[in-house]
């Protein structure tokens, strides 16, 4: 089977506990997927964020598109780039001051959304449900609508990652020694995994389908929680083996090649099947689609991060900026957006053209807005 590791320049401990500058842009590209992602689903057909316009051309399939991709890999991405760097934060720590730099770097932000930032973002659901309740004669204090609405918003993402450093903990203490090892990657593995991966998946979602919501907690996609798990797995794994310096640029090319055809086989089921067959419940369809989710996220995140190494690894003044405010810009992104979805309402253009200009605006406004947030006294220590 082939191997997807070439033979490492570097000695076996070597990048593992340093700054990666390639993957701090990795980081910033995925953030931008993220602003993207919730722009593309303010003018799509997936009325899921705080303010959205429902698509009335067939540009709207356009964004729906990019939302599906986007959601088969990226977060998982993201959990994936965690847990690559948890064992050495864990070890240099220990575990009860790993904990507790964990709940100020993830809790306090959380706290932060939860009382501050989206108070500023769900009036639009807040004023449509008062007008219900006040034509039934009833009043609807905020204070109540925002209890019985209660959810994290894009900051599940932080509530899950807490849970997993938790659990990190949990089995470190059980096996306290865990050797840094070069290994290498090999194909089967990958197969391996991916087919594991996806009979996980089609399992889970037969319990959880598509469109399960998670009240409070407010997990939007409880039913990838198999990909996250495994993904932070794996970028433990990673970091313990070596794989990341080791991935060679053939393994890049064939996750990229992997991931088209996976899509285009795919791409005819997804658009036959019957609504909702895709969701879970035991369908076949639901297999598919957990087998072409599993396949096209394994390929995307090889060949992305085999591509930032070898050709986006450098990073000057802008880069770094852009890196350091990247989770400040995950936090507050939701107060530019809806600013600008209601500040373009009046505009009458096709779906994917408010995306555009949207979009274009967006992405400076967030970061610029996170620098802004990062200069309030002791901010940056936390964000």
């Amino acid at each position: 089977m082939t191997e997807l590791s070439a033979a490492p320049e570097v000695s076996a401990g070597a990048g593992r506990d340093e700054r990666l500058p390639y993957v701090d842009n990795l980081r910033v590209a995925l953030t931008v997927l993220v602003v993207l992602h919730h722009v593309a689903v303010t003018y799509g057909d997936f009325p899921v964020w705080y303010y959205t316009e429902e698509a009335e051309d067939p540009s709207g399939k356009v964004l729906d598109v990019f939302v599906i991709l986007n959601q088969a890999f990226f977060m998982g991405f993201f959990f994936m780039i965690a847990g690559y760097f948890t064992p050495g934060s864990y070890g240099r720590k220990g575990p009860r001051p790993f904990l507790r730099d964990r709940w100020k770097r993830l809790g306090i932000p959380l706290l932060a959304f939860l009382l501050v930032i989206r108070p500023m973002v769900n009036f639009d659901s807040f004023g449509a449900v008062r007008e219900a309740f006040a034509e039934s004669g009833h009043g609807l204090p905020y204070w109540v609508f925002y209890l019985v609405t209660w959810d994290a918003g894009p900051m599940w993402f932080v509530e899950v990652l807490l849970l997993f450093a938790m659990v990190y903990v949990r089995v470190r203490r059980c096996r306290p020694s865990v050797p840094a090892v070069t290994g290498v990657l090999r194909g089967r593995s990958v197969v391996a995994f991916g087919a594991g991966l996806t009979v996980a998946t089609y399992a889970w979602r037969i319990v959880v389908p598509a469109g399960t919501y998670v009240p409070v907690l407010g997990l939007p996609t409880p039913n990838y929680l198999p990909q996250y798990a495994s993904f932070f797995a794996v970028g433990v794994l990673a970091w313990q083996r070596g794989w990341a310096a080791s991935l060679s640029r053939r393994a890049g090319r064939l996750g990229f090649a992997v991931a088209a055809a996976a899509t285009a086989g795919y791409a005819p089921v997804a658009i036959l099947s019957p609504q909702r067959a895709l969701d879970g419940r035991g369908t076949w369809q639901s297999l598919a689609a957990a087998g072409w989710e599993s396949v096209f996220a394994i390929g995307m995140v090889i060949g992305l991060a085999v591509l930032f190494r070898e050709r986006l690894g450098r990073q000057g003044p802008r880069g770094a900026f852009l890196s350091r405010h990247a989770f400040a810009v995950y936090l507050t992104h939701p107060v530019v957006l809806v600013g600008l979805g209601h500040g373009f309402r009046w505009l009458d253009a096709p779906a994917v053209v408010k995306f555009a200009i949207t979009g274009v605006l967006a992405l400076p406004l967030c970061w610029g807005l996170a620098w802004a947030v990062r200069r309030l006294p002791r901010a940056d220590r936390v964000l």
